[in-house]
């Protein structure tokens, strides 16, 4: 079953003295591509998490945030008084004004603000990882719900490109009739003798030159792989890429060797149909 890129978690953690959210958001994307927002006091977690991201969700660019509100009491930063009194009063020397209005100025002054690093506590980051592994099973749900989405349009899209298939098969004795019969008339309209075998020769050197046999076999050949690729138990983008990639080129060699207007009709619609399906494949994990 194939899984979207597309995804969203969130879990929420109530602690004591905190409330601890996990939030993450996945977009498509041809490699891993975390962009990680963590509190200063938990940046030596980073790698950790980062990497139960990774094993989870394996490719995409995702979001990850975590989120700590202070819900009691405990706090670790402290105003540095003798840093502001000082900018105070080199800001009182520099204009006149009152003491509310200098104080506001000076702490937004670097350094008016000290804080003691803490190591984590053990079982805050117990909850932190559980609420992490939380948020992931979410975001996969979430992905598998979309991927059940993009299965449904690749199959319909399949069997469109199947019918269209079985119409280019039906119509390619009548196109290979119809370009003997035009070749026939040039020669006629040359009003010259022509040796009767030699021409014969040369006219099916000629139609082999057009014949899409090999091109109906392989793309059916393409076409049933995507599909027993799609309904794998592992999530492939990549290599329905690689079949897409491969159904296009025969698409394309049907076109160049048609030579009949009706079945370039049926290609273009061919193509246009496969285009929709790599819109959508680029979202595939």
């Amino acid at each position: 079953m194939i899984q979207s890129m597309t995804g969203f978690g969130k879990h929420v953690v109530q602690l004591p003295s905190k409330k601890i959210t996990i939030e993450l958001k996945s977009l498509n994307s041809k490699s891993l591509d975390i962009n990680a927002r963590i509190p200063q006091a938990y940046r030596e977690k980073e790698l950790e998490l980062r990497k139960m991201i990774a094993d989870a969700l394996v490719r995409g660019k995702v979001d990850f945030g975590l989120y700590v509100e202070i819900t009691g009491e405990e706090t670790t930063a402290e105003v540095n008084q003798g840093v502001v009194k000082k900018y105070m009063e080199q800001l009182g020397n520099i204009a006149k004004g009152e003491d509310i209005k200098l104080l506001e100025l000076a702490l937004r002054m670097p350094d008016t603000l000290k804080t003691d690093k803490n190591d984590i506590d053990e079982a805050e980051y117990q909850s932190i990882t559980q609420a992490m592994e939380e948020a992931l099973s979410e975001i996969i749900n979430f992905r598998n719900e979309e991927g059940k989405v993009l299965e449904k349009d690749f199959l319909e899209r399949l069997n469109n490109l199947t019918s269209l298939l079985e119409e280019v098969k039906t119509m390619d004795p009548q196109r290979l009739g119809t370009v003997r019969e035009r070749l026939d008339r040039a020669v006629a309209d040359l009003k010259v003798e022509v040796d009767a075998n030699r021409f014969e020769q040369e006219l099916i050197y000629y139609l082999e030159k057009y014949d899409i046999t090999e091109e109906k076999v392989r793309l059916a050949n393409h076409l049933n792989y995507f599909e027993s690729t799609l309904k794998s138990n592992d999530s492939n983008g990549k290599k329905l890429g690689f079949i897409a990639q491969e159904i296009g080129r025969e698409i394309n060699t049907i076109g160049s060797k048609a030579n009949y207007a009706p079945m370039q009709q049926l290609v273009v619609q061919m193509k246009d149909e496969l285009e929709k399906i790599k819109e959508q494949m680029l979202n595939v994990l």
